[in-house]
């Protein structure tokens, strides 16, 4: 599969490119227009799950083992996984549905409705399955029964969130706070607690970044497996998240979209990534009480994951609040998710066959779209 996804990463990274270029001072208006922070803080916690803050640790020693990595050092490595390329992705997406979908109405067709629609039911429950899959890391004294009653009660209070629009904003604003005070946290932890290691090292890792961006053609192809997957990974959420944010942007230029959503989110997640390695670099355990904290952190970003694609998804196939009443929306939308997360521990049911199948996708609206170039005459005129 790796010509595949090869072929799909670099024609939407060149997409990015020509939209860039294209129509940079277009202004974008979604049909429920948020203020900056509010769409960064919905961004940032639908685009991403409990792997930002629970995976790292355990990915750099994999890191530094494997020789494809061998270019550059883990930091970077950890840090090109979740980084700016990923985010052109939800970049494009985001142009796409505020701009040409309405225009196109490809999504409307109805094979390509229902088969985009599973794909968001699918990767909506691996968010969950992920948790499940890393939560002994962290916590290794809980119990089967504990984890599963945890996994019960995440799907629950999401599929509640996702029926009520203010909770899923406050939602996402809490949790990205409560993200910058787990990462100021552990960095006082470091400057203040441990002898080991000081500030110095943070500031050092910080200037690790750099160098992915002197390898960044690297990571626009498949490093290694693991690499690989990660890819397969954001090609299945790419397009479900432009759907979701693009109803939340508020009159900005396709150029300063593409800046507050590649340039802040990379922000963010460099300076976690650099706190990190430093507790990788020196050995240090982390407390239970900071391991709590990492793992309530990762349960809200799940629980915001959860929301915003299940409420994306049941509006697109009719299976809103709205529609089918208390009585059906919570259940179904509750036994669905179970089921599927099910289907991922006890199957051989793999993101990357979801991911495979929106790389697909992608290859079929430029076939539609090439058919449809009618249709956008007078965009940006």
């Amino acid at each position: 599969m790796t010509p595949i996804i090869t072929v799909a990463y670099l024609s939407v990274l060149a997409c990015a490119l020509f939209v860039l270029i294209r129509w940079p001072r277009l202004r974008l208006q979604g049909e429920e227009p948020v203020g900056l922070f509010t769409l960064i803080a919905l961004l940032f916690t639908a685009g991403l799950d409990m792997g930002l803050v629970m995976l790292p640790l355990a990915e750099f020693p994999i890191y530094e083992g494997d020789p494809a990595f061998g270019f550059t050092n883990a930091l970077a490595v950890e840090f090109g996984m979740w980084g700016p390329l990923v985010w052109l992705m939800y970049f494009v997406a985001t142009f796409y549905f505020i701009v040409l979908e309405p225009r196109l109405l490809l999504f409307q067709i109805p094979a390509v409705k229902w088969i985009y629609n599973l794909t968001i039911i699918a990767t909506c429950s691996f968010t969950c399955y992920l948790f499940m899959s890393n939560l002994p890391t962290y916590a290794p004294d809980l119990s089967q029964g504990a984890v599963w009653a945890l996994v019960v009660g995440v799907i629950a209070t999401a599929v509640i969130s996702s029926g009520n629009m203010v909770v899923m904003k406050w939602l996402a604003i809490a949790s990205s706070y409560g993200f910058g005070m787990l990462a100021f946290t552990a960095l006082a932890m470091i400057a203040f607690v441990y002898s080991r290691v000081d500030l110095g090292d943070f500031t050092r890792n910080i200037g690790l970044l750099s160098d992915y961006f002197l390898h960044l053609p690297r990571f626009a192809v498949p490093i290694a497996d693991y690499h690989e997957f990660y890819l397969f990974w954001w090609f299945a959420w790419s397009i479900m998240i432009g759907q979701f944010v693009a109803r939340f942007v508020g009159g900005m230029q396709v150029w300063q979209l593409a800046l507050a959503m590649v340039a802040l989110p990379a922000i963010l997640l460099g300076l976690w990534f650099s706190v990190l390695f430093v507790y990788h670099q020196g050995g240090v355990t982390i407390p239970g009480w900071l391991n709590w904290f990492m793992i309530s952190v990762g349960v809200v970003f799940v629980i915001n994951s959860l929301d915003s694609l299940i409420r994306l998804y049941s509006a697109n196939l009719g299976w809103s609040r709205e529609k089918l009443g208390d009585r059906g929306y919570y259940p179904l939308h509750f036994a669905l998710q179970l089921a599927l997360v099910g289907a991922y521990v006890f199957t051989p049911f793999q993101i990357q066959w979801v991911g495979l199948i929106v790389a697909g996708l992608y290859g079929l609206v430029y076939l539609l779209l090439a058919r449809r170039l009618a249709r956008l005459d007078g965009i940006g005129a």
